[in-house]
């Protein structure tokens, strides 16, 4: 005899869905509206940020809590011990995801209240949770698969809660193109089948890099921070504590502001006496990352290939050395890397080894530009100005924002495609409200160029001031030092104090 009548199975099914499935892409919404059918509230498509909190931007949420708390307490009444009954294989798989959602719905706020590094006390509920999770999942007569594993689901819950919040905070938009990158970042932390990854990947996932391509300005950072603050952290049933690091778990390094030596100093550490100014020995970031941190390499293709080579023995063996030393050590966290070049011409030009690419790209995101979001959905723009405005002002991001849109309407065409992205929008958001005006880069560089091509044609510049001229020409093209430098068959040292000078100058030449 079925244990589910049928609108409990069809409402069940639907909800053991919605508890493993990705929550930005469209089958959320789906799954919410087959398992409450009349009862579901329409919602924007677009799930972020920018319209609000997200506990009080679903209230189908709430909704699912209130009739499958019911009908769960309902249904493991049936299957009490003495019932004549009890759930078939398939029934117990359905009830048991259920259970799982229900119990992460309940738990959900304490999780949050908790915060990101609370002491035993925050997460004292964890009894309370695994009383819980033994009522509904161990009886008598009837096996769980997952009875005993409270503690791991207990870390699973708390992942989850906290990627959820990584993702909807840091990357924003409104848009289709910014909906599929917190898809894609979900992706990231917890693979496409959430199942596989809380039976086994969770432990392994850590070992897979991860590559974020797109242009300057569109939240590569946010992205890896995101990834980074949502990885598996293992909890502790007796201390009623997570394992968290006592330091920090993301340590970024920009390899576009460093030397090839500091970049190796950086990454791998030193021993004393490797090169001038080596003092003492020294750990690096891929010795001080634990395992549940993350180590990210902002401005990839800015690695020489010297240094690629010994990351692509850190991704292949785990494994790396000190400059100046043959001890052989081990990298325990993840590798999350980022860059705005495109490395399929940087391999062909010889620039990028295709090896270290094919180690990195088995996960591999990329963020859109403005103009992507914007010709997607031309109202997104509206919505991120009122979220730069509220990060910038706080509470009065209400009488701001009515002078930056009108600004923004007055001043830019309605065709304006943020070539800067949201870095080049926040910078605007703030010119504008400190100084009632914004000037595109566009503008500036196109009178420097203006500038500097007629006092060059008429004599009027110095040696020095044509080659600092070039070379922030050349560098406002290229973004690095380094592409710069390679370009001009200079030093990188050398175009840095050019760029520097003509920056320094910029006023007397104009």
């Amino acid at each position: 005899m079925p244990m589910f009548s049928e609108g409990e199975r069809r409402f069940l099914i639907s909800v053991s869905r919605l508890a493993y499935c990705n929550p930005f892409l469209p089958e959320r919404t789906v799954h919410e509206r087959g398992a409450l059918g009349k009862d579901y509230v329409a919602r924007e498509a677009v799930w972020s940020a920018s319209i609000g909190d997200p506990e009080a931007s679903n209230p189908n949420v709430d909704l699912l809590h209130t009739r499958l708390a019911p009908l769960i307490e309902k249904i493991r009444a049936r299957a009490w011990p003495g019932a004549d009954h009890g759930m078939d294989k398939d029934e117990l798989a359905i009830y048991e995801e259920c259970v799982h959602h229900l119990l992460y719905l309940r738990y959900y706020p304490q999780f949050v209240a908790a915060g990101e590094r609370a002491g035993p006390s925050g997460y004292a509920f964890f009894r309370k949770f695994a009383a819980d999770w033994e009522r509904y999942l161990t009886r008598d007569g009837v096996h769980s698969e997952t009875a005993s594993d409270a503690p791991h689901f207990f870390a699973c819950f708390r992942q989850v809660q906290r990627a959820f919040h990584h993702i909807f905070d840091n990357i924003i938009g409104n848009s289709m193109p910014a909906a599929r990158l917190r898809a894609s970042v979900w992706q990231s932390v917890f693979t496409h089948d959430l199942r596989r990854y809380r039976r086994t990947l969770y432990a392994r996932l850590g070992d897979f890099p991860t590559l974020v391509t797109g242009p300057s300005g569109t939240g590569k950072e946010l992205v890896a921070r995101a990834i980074a603050g949502s990885r598996y952290v293992p909890f502790d049933p007796v201390a009623c504590r997570f394992a968290d690091p006592a330091g920090e778990t993301f340590l970024a390094v920009n390899l576009a502001a460093l030397s090839p030596t500091l970049i190796e100093s950086e990454l791998f550490g030193h021993r004393r006496g490797a090169f001038t100014g080596a003092i003492a020995d020294r750990k690096g970031w891929l010795e001080s990352c634990p395992a549940t941190g993350s180590v990210f390499l902002d401005e990839l293709g800015e690695m020489e290939l010297s240094i690629q080579v010994k990351l692509l023995r850190v991704i292949e063996g785990r494994t790396f050395s000190r400059v100046g030393d043959t001890a052989v050590r081990e990298f325990a966290g993840k590798l999350i890397a980022a860059t705005n070049r495109d490395l399929a011409l940087e391999i062909q030009s010889g620039r990028f080894r295709e090896d270290l690419y094919y180690r990195l790209c088995a996960d591999l995101i990329r963020t859109p530009s403005m103009r992507e979001q914007i010709e997607d959905s031309p109202g997104v723009l509206q919505d991120l100005l009122l979220f730069m405005v509220r990060r910038a002002v706080g509470d009065e991001a209400e009488r701001c924002l009515p002078e930056v849109e009108s600004w923004v309407r007055t001043n830019l065409p309605a065709e304006y495609t943020w070539p800067g992205n949201y870095r080049e929008l926040e910078q605007c958001v703030r010119n504008v409200i400190i100084r009632g005006s914004y000037q595109p880069i566009a503008d500036r560089t196109a009178r420097e160029d203006e500038s500097f091509l007629t006092r060059f044609r008429q004599g009027e510049l110095t040696v020095d001031q044509v080659t600092s001229c070039y070379a922030a020409l050349v560098h406002r093209r290229t973004g690095t030092y380094e592409e710069t430098a390679r370009r001009l068959g200079i030093d990188r040292r050398t175009v840095k104090s050019r760029v520097e000078a003509f920056l320094a100058s910029a006023t007397k030449i104009q």
